[in-house]
């Protein structure tokens, strides 16, 4: 059993495909309505049928009431860190704090090149990212940031501004040296959706993360850990992932928390979004949220 003891957390994922925008924005609302916590938003820039995802964060955040936007994931490499705290700070404090970046190495080095980035890969995309993402939460703190690196020269950036609750920074990966950024640096770690990360996979990625939080002095219980599920509630059939009745997802979820250390789970409906939300906010989450809390007091 490995339970951090962070709180539960749940959110729904966000098309940002353009031609969806309209039923997007409606998902969002809805999601707030419902009282989830996070609205999370790809990021595949390259994609032209793809909006921009702070552009698109920027939209949810100011179109709803008080859920709060994460980038799930945005790509590092076509954002400098410097730039891109000043983004989330900025949105933050227009929005009272309700911006979480969830941010990785990027997806596809030929993606990057393509829109005029530097396409790095292996060990020199590890490092690039493990600065990157050391530098970008200086920045949300505030104050002179400096870097003199092959990868990053910041000559004295004065920070800001500062939002009213911090901004988290989240790191995506999946191999043993990305997963070691996520323990070092990173104030969480975003799994990969589960029908590219098993469950029974989790364990030993689990494992280095807290590893390498331990060797960097770090407590392994400041990394919050965040399970992207698709799947489907109910009966469905041709679908991957979880698919079945509220049951046993809230059996599923319950396990995915106590025993593989999962705090946050995203949302990525395998049909009918609006329908499957519902159940899902008014169902499963309250469900698994008294089951877990009966677990950890029985801990």
């Amino acid at each position: 059993m490995v339970d951090y003891g962070h709180p539960l957390t749940f959110g729904i994922s966000i098309d940002p495909a353009a031609a969806d925008f309209a039923e997007s924005l409606a998902l969002a609302q809805q999601a707030d309505r419902l009282g989830l916590e996070y609205l999370a938003v790809q990021d595949h820039p390259y994609q032209p049928s793809h909006l921009d995802a702070l552009t698109l964060m920027s939209i949810l955040v100011d179109r709803t009431e008080r859920i709060a936007v994460v980038s799930d994931v945005l790509d590092l490499q076509l954002r400098p860190p410097t730039i891109l705290a000043k983004a989330a700070a900025s949105l933050a404090t227009m929005a009272g704090g309700r911006v979480h970046l969830g941010v990785g190495g990027g997806a596809s080095a030929q993606g990057v090149a393509a829109m005029g980035g530097v396409p790095r890969r292996g060990r020199e995309m590890v490092e690039f990212t493990d600065e990157a993402v050391q530098i970008l939460r200086r920045a949300l703190r505030g104050g002179v940031v400096q870097a003199d690196t092959e990868q990053h020269r910041i000559a004295g950036y004065q920070a800001g501004p500062v939002p009213p609750q911090p901004v988290e920074v989240w790191v995506g990966s999946q191999m043993p040296r990305m997963l070691g950024v996520t323990g070092r640096s990173g104030d969480g770690w975003v799994c990969p959706l589960n029908i590219y990360i098993a469950p029974e996979e989790v364990p030993e990625r689990q494992e280095i993360i807290d590893t390498a939080a331990r060797k960097a002095g770090r407590d392994p219980r400041e990394v919050r850990r965040i399970y992207n599920v698709t799947g489907a509630i109910g009966a469905f059939r041709g679908g991957n992932g979880l698919v079945g009745p509220v049951s046993l997802w809230v059996e599923t979820l319950t396990e995915w928390a106590v025993e593989l250390g999962f705090d946050t789970f995203l949302f990525w409906p395998a049909t009918d979004a609006p329908g499957q939300l519902e159940i899902f906010a008014s169902e499963v989450v309250p469900a698994v949220r008294a089951r877990v809390a009966e677990r950890r007091a029985q801990a």
